[in-house]
């Protein structure tokens, strides 16, 4: 794996943002660092030596391009199980097949022509990584290396410093941020770009491990570089890592305690528990406006049984895929909670299993989703052992809304859109200075209750 990248030169503009990452240096790199050709370094001879420097070089290519075909065969052969590249029978197969001849070819053009020798098995996993990436955020290849580094990792007892973290434009991006941890108090907020980890690139790294490189022992620290928006240069940010406190669940009454708002923060199964309660104790009369703004739930069941409490019946959600048949999840009227007026707040920040809620609420038309359109992460990923020890993270299904849209692609667009502030240093405040909020809250007042 290619690592060591200087990161964004600060004489970089910063606007438009997706310009500026893809500026990041990575081509600057040469993939070796000489030719050795019976004992001297140096450039390619003009004309070959036939005992020595043909033959060792035809030897390389030979094993190279072997190892770069079967790899490549058998990559093809488990994506073509999942539907990728068309690998099927007949002409599909033989389509794919000669996608294969191409990347054999362009390796033998890199081998005998690059500025220097270059390094194959790096070649190969930046190219296979390349190729994962470029499926979606959450599909990856694991160098054997990497897989060892990931399954090694700690089960429990990690720190966390405060970030939710997926990938745009080929970088690790926030997503949101946990409200009283290390990472708010940096003032990092959704949309920043973390360029580097340490001094390694994520552009060079799977989100998988991305991931785990932020984690690590209580009271450890982890420098990140981050490139902000509207921020002219990179900064550099030691991060203290501390087990995450939940975030505590907002609760406020609005209209003369007609409308009840919730904020969960985090939505795990024990928050859930904790909303049906409120929910509950509010009576089946009460107005009721959820908050899912910045809000990130990993378990997607959590996402439809919140749902449930509004819906007594239609389909919540659906998933499918190439391999994995259409799974609905239908409202069961007995964990239905109330049937009064509901409103969903959602934001860029609104990730995960919140979507979920948010898109069976709107595509069943049960309430308003007001706000801005969420990031849209809704998938189910599958580990693929490799037999060099490598390993393929591929998205296997998607979630869809009642409508049918993907929410991973589409991600939930409120049928009332108001845009947050902009304001990057500051999170929204939840008062009357919120748009987002006034405009549930008006939209609830003129419903019946």
């Amino acid at each position: 794996m290619v690592s060591g990248s200087q990161g964004l030169s600060p004489d970089l503009p910063v606007v438009p943002l997706q310009r500026r990452i893809q500026a990041a240096p990575r081509w600057e790199r040469p993939f070796g660092i000489g030719c050795v050709y019976d004992g001297r370094s140096g450039r390619f001879p003009s004309r070959p030596l036939l005992v020595v420097c043909v033959s060792r070089i035809f030897q390389r290519v030979v094993f190279a391009v072997a190892i770069v075909i079967f790899g490549a065969l058998g990559i093809g052969y488990v994506l073509g199980e999942f539907g990728w590249f068309g690998v099927h029978a007949g002409d599909d197969q033989d389509a794919a097949y000669k996608q294969m001849r191409v990347y054999a070819e362009v390796l033998r053009k890199i081998q005998n022509y690059y500025v220097t020798d270059p390094n194959i098995p790096e070649v190969t996993n930046g190219a296979l990584h390349g190729l994962l990436d470029s499926l979606d955020p959450d599909s990856s290849y694991l160098t054997p290396a990497e897989y060892k580094l990931y399954k090694d990792r700690p089960a429990s007892d990690t720190a966390q410093v405060g970030i939710t973290v997926s990938k745009r434009y080929g970088y690790a991006t926030i997503v949101n941020v946990l409200p009283g941890s290390p990472a708010d108090q940096e003032h990092l907020r959704d949309g920043d770009v973390i360029d580097l980890i340490g001094d390694q690139s994520t552009h060079d790294l799977p989100l998988a491990l991305i991931r785990f490189m932020l984690e690590g022992k209580p009271g450890t620290t982890v420098s990140i570089t981050v490139v902000r928006p509207f921020k002219p240069d990179p900064d550099r940010i030691s991060l203290s890592r501390s087990v995450a406190a939940m975030p505590p669940l907002g609760e406020q009454f609005y209209e003369n305690a007609t409308i009840l708002y919730l904020k969960p923060g985090l939505l795990t199964a024990a928050r859930v528990d904790d909303l049906a309660a409120k929910i509950k104790a509010a009576g089946k009369t009460r107005k009721v406006l959820l908050d899912l703004r910045d809000t990130t739930g990993d378990d997607p069941k959590q996402g439809l049984r919140l749902a449930n409490f509004f819906i007594r019946q239609g389909t919540l959600a659906s998933l499918a895929g190439q391999k994995v048949p259409l799974q609905s999840f239908t409202a069961d009227p007995s964990q239905c909670l109330t049937d009064a007026p509901v409103a969903v707040l959602v934001n860029r920040g609104t990730y995960g299993a919140p979507e979920l809620t948010a898109g069976a609420i709107e595509g069943l038309k049960r309430g308003d989703v007001v706000g801005e359109r969420t990031f849209g992460e809704g998938s189910m990923q599958k580990t693929i052992d490799l037999p060099d020890g490598a390993a393929l993270m591929l998205t296997i299904a998607k979630y869809m809304d009642p409508t049918g849209k993907k929410i991973e692609d589409e991600a939930v667009t409120p049928n009332e859109v108001v845009a947050s502030p902009q304001d990057d240093d500051e999170p929204v405040p939840a008062n009357n200075g919120d748009e987002q909020l006034n405009r549930a809250l008006d939209l609830l007042k003129a419903k019946n209750g």
